[in-house]
């Protein structure tokens, strides 16, 4: 039987900037899930139908449901929790010259 062990990130917390980057991240999830799903042949359907390859989470990220983006938020959450408690630090370039 599998017993998942995550690592336990309870103690970090994300400065306002941190946490719109994992806003940032959601949205980048969402949009690589559908484009998976679409060149999977999937396309957009009221209800979710694995035989016709339906589902209505085929929409960009602000027009899902609220449930659906906490998902996607959690993934992304927790990623950059990991990461700074592996010792990482997340720091935004404030070099305009190399963003694209």
């Amino acid at each position: 039987m599998f017993y998942p062990e995550p690592i336990d990130t309870s103690d970090i917390k994300l400065s306002n900037d941190i946490i719109g980057l994992a806003e940032e991240l959601a949205e980048n999830v969402h949009n690589i899930w559908a484009k998976g799903r679409i060149s999977e042949g999937w396309i957009y359907g009221k209800i979710r139908d694995d035989i016709c390859k339906t589902t209505p989470c085929l929409v960009p990220y602000n027009e899902l449901p609220e449930c659906e983006k906490d998902y996607d938020r959690n993934t992304a959450i927790e990623t950059v929790k990991t990461i700074i408690k592996l010792g990482y630090r997340i720091e935004k370039n404030t070099d305009t010259s190399n963003n694209p």
